[in-house]
């Protein structure tokens, strides 16, 4: 085979691709998308993500420089940076295969529709992100808890859905229109300290001012009560008289970071109360009820002989 077949065979190969780049997919708007354009698109925003992402990763190392830059706000401006970027991708490579944006609203009215037929649930998601980031009614790094039960903190809100660690380190992900339709309590909104009630009981007759001892000295054994602030010290309340036992409960403000713990916090003030309550002789009581029998006659027994002998009671025919 010569130089000149080979050639010939390269150049036939070359006009093959290069007609299939450029044979019509689809019209948009009295314009006819090719796969090069396509392919055009595609690079612009393959482009304009990595530029998002080194824009992203010079705002991180800016906020590492400097410790006292509020996370949420880093993690705010680090969001609304990938999304504008990709917007202007996407404006872009339209504008580079021949579509004039000043007829957009074709697009716009296809979204329309296209949300008509099933995507209104994303947009509604994608649009209580943007809520959520605009509002920092939840930030990243927020201890929340939900109405169906799920609390842990807040690690990532993306477009679609946020994310939630557990404190069993189990990733929970959560549409964001959940945030903004639903109720959500937010442990560390607006303060990262929290007051907790532990309830207890010990048995009647107990001495309250012993109680309040053996608790508040409970209390200060435990590394997650507060103790920088004079103003929120632990209390020991007398709540309730209950069947068996004196109703007492433990007020307590916990540090920042046992607020995110709140399952491990309350075993280990339950554990410190305990054994607080058996050091000073402090009896924890268990539910009691009291059986009272009606006095009777002997002469109200029934006779032996009717107990003994069957036939007797047939006899009186019962």
């Amino acid at each position: 085979m010569n130089d000149q077949a080979i050639q010939g065979a390269a150049e036939s190969s070359w006009r093959f691709v290069w007609d299939w780049l450029g044979t019509p997919l689809f019209d948009v708007g009295g314009i006819q998308l090719t796969t090069f354009d396509l392919i055009h698109i595609t690079l612009i925003l393959t482009i304009a993500w990595w530029i998002s992402k080194l824009g992203r990763r010079g705002i991180e190392r800016v906020s590492a420089m400097r410790p006292n830059m509020n996370r949420a706000s880093v993690y705010t401006l680090s969001r609304l940076l990938h999304y504008v970027v990709m917007t202007v991708g996407f404006l872009v490579g339209l504008s580079a295969i021949g579509i004039d944006l000043s007829k957009f609203a074709l697009f716009a009215s296809a979204l329309g529709v296209g949300v008509g037929f099933g995507l209104q649930t994303l947009v509604s998601n994608f649009i209580a992100g943007l809520m959520l980031l605009f509002e920092k009614s939840l930030k990243v790094g927020d201890y929340i808890e939900l109405e169906s039960g799920i609390s842990g903190e807040v690690r990532e809100i993306n477009i679609r859905s946020t994310v939630i660690t557990t404190n069993d380190n189990i990733d929970i992900v959560v549409p964001n229109s959940v945030f903004v339709n639903g109720h959500v309590m937010n442990w560390t909104m607006r303060d990262v300290y929290r007051r907790i009630h532990v309830p207890f009981g010990v048995a009647y007759g107990s001495d309250k001012e012993l109680v309040r001892k053996a608790v508040l000295e409970a209390a200060n054994s435990v590394s997650h009560t507060l103790t920088d602030d004079q103003s929120r010290k632990p209390q020991v309340w007398l709540s309730k008289f209950g069947d068996s036992s004196l109703d007492f409960e433990l007020i307590v403000w916990l540090t920042s970071d046992a607020v995110k713990r709140p399952g491990a916090v309350n075993a280990a003030y339950m554990w410190a109360i305990e054994s607080a309550l058996a050091k000073y002789g402090i009896e924890i009581p268990f539910p009691q009820r009291d059986l009272h029998v009606r006095s009777w006659s002997p002469q109200a027994r029934p006779p032996m002989e009717d107990i003994s002998n069957p036939q007797g009671r047939e006899d009186r025919g019962e």
